[in-house]
């Protein structure tokens, strides 16, 4: 490989530092140096924290389960994966701590793997808490992944290398007898069937609506009848869990590997634990564990200054505990073994790729989904466990998050599957969207996708069951004297007059649909200050009253991947300087608009937005469709 092309994995894992360090500063700034009463309201600690749980996971790990006893069922920033820390405060006395790692989260209840073998003493305490640990080890699988990449030489990670850097082209076979799958459109059976055919990289471009996620398991699905294990994995834990059902509906013998997005039996039975638990040898495992970690407690019992009696036994205590400990390690990994060999797929996010259960393990196929949205050394990480490598998802919604500007500009925000995308000669797009109506697809399709997807002719003119209903309408607030507020907490906008033009919007659709079933709805907005303000409002709102389990209202980000008969978006700026923040990214508009089905509308001040080139655009493809209306036929009094 030239040079340069080093040089360029070399300035990554700088750029990586930086993010890192930027990263750890603001962690510190809105985490650590906030008193415990502060993190409890930001939901960043919970606490008290009540344990009614304990026992022990495989790989000699302790675990508990409990609930938070107060703040219940506000908004919180824990999720399944996070790093935690148990502590126990005691007056005039040190706090005392222990580590450890989410393994699933459920409104008030919370599953943690500990990062030790035995429970702290102080477990059945009270006055117990969790709080947020910086997440370090995901910086440090990272930095590992680029490391191997930059000193792979003459091996298969080496050659996937060369390809990503435009040293030379993926390369296909020809295939004799092109795979039809009945159940697919061509453009999907071509995806399978350029999967099939890839000796070493193969891009799968799914735009919103177009199926990406039904091809890709139908493609694991035929790999698997030729293949041993195929590693899937995704960015998110929610993306795994998406993937793992939908695998094993197919009735393929799934194990996902690490923590889950959601507690419901239909997924922990596919976990690991879920899987030897089933297993007749697990309780024997399990007896074994308790029996060491009984030992060990006693043997921790003898004071300091003890007889020599007292030391040879506490001596036979700790080899008994070390013998037995050893034993169910052995007996548990020989389990694993023959659950993880025996299955078709292992799915894992992209960071437990490193999971040691899968160290002696070699996968011939690595699927990467919603590639997308993952950091380039982040999808590194599984690439270096296979020899075959299959990237899917759409760089024109939502990407990775970064949160240094100087490592966004240094290019951190630029993904893996958007070099593929830009440099190789064959990459499949999915052309055929069967989620909404071709005007709300229209604008999307112009912008990001050269007017290159299809709308199914069953979704083609999609509407609400309202006569003469139009599926798109831009509500201009121009010359309203709508302007924005700012939370000067936070710093996020909202823009209270705007939402009651959309509240008054609704009210009417409620009429049109009066006796008619509701359809679902979203409304949704780019600001969090803004969405806070919404669900306040409308959940007091006595008019909407009959109609709020049929309505959501969250981020554009939380909405991705998700589809409603109505969005409403709520653009929020407003002002004279033409500053338009969040909206300047496009993709997370793409993703905004793309989430209707059968009605879109949008709410935004032309004035303020209309002066970037993209929102000019969409102006004028509203005005072209006839969509256009202004706040003033909402405007009462």
């Amino acid at each position: 490989m030239a040079k340069e092309h080093l040089e360029k994995i070399k300035e990554l894992i700088e750029v990586l530092k930086i993010e890192k360090e930027e990263d750890f500063i603001q962690f510190k700034k809105f985490v650590q140096s906030l008193p415990l009463k502060k993190k409890k309201e930001k939901g960043l600690c919970w606490h008290p924290f009540v344990i009614n749980k304990t026992g022990y996971t495989y790989g000699e790990r302790a675990f508990i389960v409990g609930e938070r006893t107060a703040n219940l069922n506000e908004p919180h920033q824990f999720r399944a994966g996070m790093p935690v820390n148990l502590f126990l405060e005691r007056e005039g006395k040190e706090t005392v701590e222990q580590a450890g790692v989410i393994k699933f989260i459920n409104r008030n209840k919370m599953k943690i793997i500990l990062s030790s073998k035995d429970l702290p003493e102080w477990i059945n305490k009270h006055g117990i808490g969790i709080d947020l640990l910086f997440d370090e080890r995901t910086y440090l699988e990272m930095e590992k992944a680029l490391e191997r990449v930059l000193k792979a030489k003459g091996d298969r990670l080496a050659e996937i290398r060369d390809i990503f850097y435009g040293k030379k082209e993926p390369q296909f076979r020809k295939i004799n007898h092109p795979i039809t799958i009945p159940s697919l459109n061509k453009s999907q059976n071509d995806a399978i069937n350029a999967i099939e055919s890839a000796y070493e990289v193969a891009i799968i471009h799914g735009p919103p609506g177009t199926g990406k996620t039904t091809t890709l398991v139908q493609a694991i699905k035929y790999i698997s009848q030729h293949q041993n294990t195929i590693l899937v994995t995704a960015p998110s834990n929610a993306a795994v869990d998406l993937l793992t059902e939908k695998l094993s509906q197919e009735e393929l013998t799934v194990v996902r590997i690490g923590n889950i997005s959601r507690v419901d039996d239909d997924l922990i039975k596919h976990t690991l634990e879920g899987r030897i638990a089933e297993h007749p040898e697990s309780k024997n495992i399990k007896k074994i564990r308790i029996q060491a970690a009984e030992a060990r407690r006693k043997a921790k019992k003898f004071k300091r200054t003890f007889d020599s009696n007292a030391r040879r036994e506490r001596g036979e205590l700790f080899k008994e505990a070390g013998e037995l400990s050893a034993w169910a390690r052995q007996l548990e990994q020989r389990l694993i073994e023959q659950i993880v060999s025996s299955a078709d797929v292992v799915a894992c996010t992209l960071i437990n790729s490193v999971h040691s259960v899968l160290d002696d393990f070699e996968f011939k196929t690595v699927v990467i989904d919603e590639a997308a949205q993952a950091l380039e050394p982040a999808t590194w990480i599984p690439i270096s466990r296979a020899s075959k490598i299959i990237l899917a998802g759409d760089p024109y919604q939502l990407p990775p998050t970064v949160k240094s500007v100087q490592a966004a500009k240094k290019g951190l925000e630029r993904t893996l599957i958007e070099k593929g995308i830009e440099q190789f000669e064959q990459v499949n797009l999915l052309n055929v969207q069967y989620r909404m109506n071709d005007t709300i697809m229209g604008f999307s399709n112009q912008q990001f996708y050269d007017n290159k997807l299809l709308a199914d002719v069953s979704v083609e003119h999609w509407k609400l069951d309202i006569e003469n209903d139009i599926a798109l309408e831009f509500i201009d607030t121009a010359g309203c004297s709508f302007d924005e507020k700012v939370n000067p907490e936070s710093g996020s906008k909202c823009n209270p007059d705007e939402f009651q033009i959309l509240q008054e919007h609704l009210y009417q659709l409620m009429e049109h649909l009066e006796g008619k079933e509701f359809p679902t709805m979203g409304i949704i907005s780019p600001y969090r200050e803004q969405v806070l303000f919404m669900q306040e409002r409308f959940a007091s709102d006595e008019k909407t009253e009959s109609i709020q389990e049929h309505v959501s209202i969250n981020t554009i980000d939380a909405f991705q991947g998700q589809e409603r008969d109505v969005i409403y978006i709520s653009l929020v700026r407003s002002n004279s300087k033409g500053e338009i923040g969040f909206l300047s990214d496009h993709r997370r508009m793409n993703v905004a608009m793309t989430r209707a089905k059968k009605k879109l509308i949008v709410i935004g001040d032309s004035a303020t937005i209309g002066q970037h080139k993209f929102y000019n655009d969409f102006i004028t493809y509203v005005e072209e469709k006839g969509a256009y209306r202004t706040a003033w036929e909402f405007m009462y009094g």
